[in-house]
């Protein structure tokens, strides 16, 4: 998983120099503002080992682990005006129709040769769900592959190409030296199009896109032209490793629009090690939920600056439970890596073998400090969040004007309901200003903190908001469903 630093692009380099490197940069005169990478040799020495991958499988078998934002799965589920689902596609190519005699539909992708015998890392949203899947190398031979396994989180999946024996493949370098500015090429099949090349540089390097598919991965940005089939394919650095498989790009149209995103090989070998020995991937888990530290939480605990993760929730019984980790606590840093903000947490954490000692470097009531941890096991299936519940109360509404919102005793057929203990907070039952409509509170919403201090009935939650002025800020522990998040309101100039 460590593997050799790479090189960056450079003017100067001797001629001599670039051609004892493999011809990697183009033959100009050295410091030309001309000179600019040779990648033949890149392509000459690897196509062979990247496949096109072609996945069949019946549209009433196919139950896909997630839901697909590619506009050409047929069986997409997510909706159309989903702004995620917008931005960011996966791309496998353009699904054939079914036939009537056998309704089969077939979807097209890429991936590339890890080893000899014949195993093959390409991307979960593929082939999930597949009856059958075959790869074709350049030189036209075609393999009946089995899927060893997958994992969708990663979006990964291992296949094996039957009677797979010294075939060609990949060398395997390391993401984790990657720059932003560094050249990278990609080999796919964008639209049916066999081993396109197209090239370009690391954009940025852990780029966490916040979603809920995907939390523990953090991805290479690139602006290499990547589409619809390329995939479960390589990205290559200058040394013809590869460093990273492609699998997102940031779309309105679902075409190319010049940002693209690949999974780091590091992360992406760790799983496949983990498929080829297990069966499946174990991941770290805290047990915390973070959410953003927004100018408003900033301000109401007097933060330095927004750096860090505020924790929402702790799971009875989880790494950080036993820990000691206390709601409202900043996580500003996890192993002595820093958390400048939510999404930086669980892949550090994830990528932690369960079992492992770590720290926790925190912020609690203004001071900071280090808390050691040691790390569970994330669990492997998907845990189902419930919808914010809206069930009314028998109570009578009481409110603060100031916040613009209502609130309301919950009685206890509600509060099992919702899972809550005796004497634990209140309900929201309107919204009647701004400011609680601008943090996007809703009617139902459970308050469990005001100012870090519980509240378990409208008088006491009265009561800690008592006297708030216009520019006052007020913090308040929120919980929709399953989930818990601060949020901060400052009271408006007016009503």
């Amino acid at each position: 998983m460590k593997f050799p630093v790479l090189r960056t692009l450079a003017c100067g380099v001797s001629l001599s120099l670039a051609v004892a490197a493999g011809s990697v940069w183009a033959q100009t005169a050295p410091g030309s503002a001309g000179g600019l990478p040779d990648f033949t040799g890149i392509v000459e020495r690897n196509a062979p080992a990247v496949v096109h991958v072609e996945a069949k499988y019946t549209g009433k078998s196919r139950k896909p682990s997630r839901a697909s934002t590619d506009p050409s799965d047929p069986d997409q589920d997510s909706s159309p005006d989903d702004p995620q689902a917008e931005m960011f596609r996966r791309f496998f190519g353009m699904p054939m129709m079914p036939s009537p005699e056998d309704q089969k539909h077939t979807s097209l992708g890429s991936g590339f040769i890890i080893s000899r015998d014949g195993y093959v890392l390409t991307n979960n949203h593929v082939v999930d769900g597949a009856d059958e899947v075959t790869v074709r190398l350049q030189d036209r031979r075609t393999f009946t592959a089995k899927v060893v396994g997958t994992d969708p989180k990663y979006d990964i999946a291992v296949l094996k190409i039957s009677d797979g024996d010294n075939l060609p493949a990949v060398s395997i370098g390391d993401s984790r030296t990657l720059k932003a500015g560094q050249w990278v090429l990609a080999i796919g099949s964008p639209f049916g199009f066999d081993y396109t090349v197209t090239q370009g540089i690391v954009s940025a390097v852990g780029r966490n896109l916040g979603s809920a598919d995907q939390p523990y991965t953090s991805f290479i940005q690139t602006d290499v032209p990547i589409n619809r089939g390329n995939s479960g394919g390589p990205l290559f650095n200058l040394q013809g490793q590869v460093v990273g498989v492609n699998s997102q790009i940031y779309s309105s149209t679902g075409g190319y629009q010049g940002v693209a995103f690949s999974i780091p090989i590091d992360v992406a070998m760790s799983a496949v090690e983990q498929i080829k020995a297990h069966g499946f991937v174990t991941r770290g888990q805290l047990g915390v939920h973070v959410g953003p530290l927004s100018d408003d939480v900033v301000k109401a605990l007097k933060l330095p600056n927004a750096n860090g993760a505020i924790v929402s929730d702790v799971d009875a019984g989880s790494a950080a439970g036993k820990a000691g980790v206390q709601q409202g606590d900043i996580i500003i840093g996890y192993n002595g890596q820093p958390i400048s903000q939510a999404p930086d947490l669980p892949p550090l954490v994830g990528l932690t073998r369960p079992g492992t000692k770590a720290t926790l470097d925190i912020i609690r009531d203004g001071k900071k400090m280090t808390i050691p941890v040691v790390v569970g096991a994330a669990p492997r299936d998907d845990k189902a969040l419930s919808s914010a519940s809206e069930g009314g109360s028998s109570s009578a509404p009481s409110g603060s004007t100031a916040l613009g919102l209502s609130v309301q005793n919950i009685d206890a057929a509600t509060r099992q309901q919702l899972g809550l203990k005796a004497g634990e907070g209140v309900q929201i039952g309107g919204i009647t200003g701004r400011a609680a409509a601008g943090a996007g509170l809703q009617q139902g919403d459970v308050i469990l903190m005001v100012n870090q201090q519980r509240v378990g009935s409208a008088s006491a939650f009265q009561a800690a908001t008592k006297g708030l002025k216009p520019g006052d800020t007020v913090l308040l522990l929120v919980r929709r469903g399953d989930q818990s998040q601060f949020i901060g309101l400052t009271v408006p100039d007016g009503k």
